[in-house]
């Protein structure tokens, strides 16, 4: 093939050195539509522009792309290269790699089938700097969630990942907000880890971590292990409103205290004092000894719980004040709402209180229910006497 060289120079402003248009109607190397300029390099550049002042190269499209820049290779290995890469941009100094300018339209716009639509790589700075002096400095949308891997990167709308122990995701503000996560009908923001804290709050001077909910059903600070500890605080709490204890399925009804306890008992069994530190179960009638009820039976749980340990010992929660569900004999006499309720000699058992000579300083609580004879589980109030 004879050598066909080109060589064009211009001195007049916008009028450029080569000018080329394509107006044949046959088969062209892509699509349908013609080149202006066609360049095409076995091992180096199919086009290349030079300027020491102005753009290497300017393109410009009425309805279509200024550029595009395709390439049939991608290296796996290297998929952050710019080897495969349909266009590549490099500033050897200060100056942008890429710039992408719009007045109403997208100043870049990246799209991909299976990987990243736009990536951004750096050894020392930032992948990505995005800014913005009215609107999102960057805005990332997915279409897709896949429910089963809603925490993954699958349909993230950003996702942030950090090899070292540097941020996966880091948001600074200097009035505003840092990071803001908005759902429509999920999470705003979830954090999870697998050895530390999912989400940890720092504030030099104000809270660490400030949750607001509208709805009155709601918490604006919820925490949840079921069979564990849901909250923990380390210094003072200050609750400026109602404080309010319940279970899972049942209210938090009696102040209760661990105690150490000498047998396996059961909840709504009444204790007494030993000569250790230890509780047993109260067998005789009229008991000074008294200490509580051991709280949990029937549907009342303990609202609070004094003296939490975490030792080998066998530790129950006894009430000694509120409404709790207590094991009653009324073999001895039947028992009405508002009895005085002392020890009896069936183990465990409370009965009512008809001598009182004997009852002061053995008095248990006061009946809320009724039973006419036999043994049962009535709720009572804890007044120790």
């Amino acid at each position: 093939m004879a050598d066909n060289i080109v060589n064009g120079i211009s001195s007049q402003e916008g009028v450029p050195a080569v000018t080329g248009e394509f107006t044949g109607t046959g088969p062209t190397y892509v699509h349908d539509g013609g080149k202006g300029v066609h360049g095409h390099s076995q091992n180096g550049w199919g086009v290349y522009g030079v300027s020491e002042v102005g753009r290497g190269v300017v393109a410009s499209s009425d309805t279509n792309y200024g550029i595009r820049a395709t390439s049939r290779t991608l290296t796996a290995a290297r998929c952050s290269s710019a080897e495969g890469s349909g266009v590549e941009g490099e500033a050897g100094t200060t100056g942008n790699g890429v710039k992408g300018y719009s007045k109403d339209g997208n100043g870049v716009y990246g799209l991909s089938d299976t990987a990243y639509g736009v990536r951004g790589e750096s050894g020392t700075g930032r992948g990505v700097a995005a800014f913005s002096d009215t609107n999102y400095g960057l805005r990332a949308v997915s279409r897709t969630l896949s429910a089963a891997r809603c925490s993954s990167s699958e349909g993230s709308g950003v996702e942030g990942e950090a090899g070292g122990k540097g941020d996966g995701v880091r948001g600074t503000s200097v009035t505003g907000n840092g990071v803001v996560g908005i759902s429509q009908d999920w999470r705003g923001v979830f954090g999870s880890s697998k050895k530390n804290a999912g989400v940890v709050g720092e504030s030099a001077e104000f809270d660490g971590v400030w949750g607001i909910s509208h709805s009155p059903q709601h918490a604006g600070v919820s925490g949840h292990n079921p069979g564990g500890m849901a909250g923990f605080f380390e210094g003072d709490v200050v609750v400026t409103g109602l404080l309010t204890a319940r279970d899972v399925c049942c209210p938090g009804a009696d102040f209760a205290e661990d105690f150490n306890v000498t047998k396996e008992v059961e909840p709504g069994e009444v204790m007494v004092l030993t000569e250790t530190d230890a509780l047993e179960s109260s067998t005789k009638e009229y008991d000074k000894k008294v200490v509580g009820v051991i709280s949990g039976a029937g549907n009342y749980k303990p609202g609070i719980t004094l003296d939490k340990q975490t030792d080998s010992n066998n530790r129950q929660p006894i009430a000694m004040m509120g409404k709790i569900y207590c094991k009653v004999d009324a073999d001895f006499s039947a028992i009405e709402i508002g009895d005085m309720l002392t020890t009896s000699n069936n183990p465990g058992y409370a009965m009512k209180a008809v001598d009182p000579s004997k009852a002061f300083g053995a008095v248990i609580g006061k009946a809320l229910g009724r039973l006419k004879m036999g043994k049962g589980l009535i709720p009572i109030l804890v007044v120790l006497q």
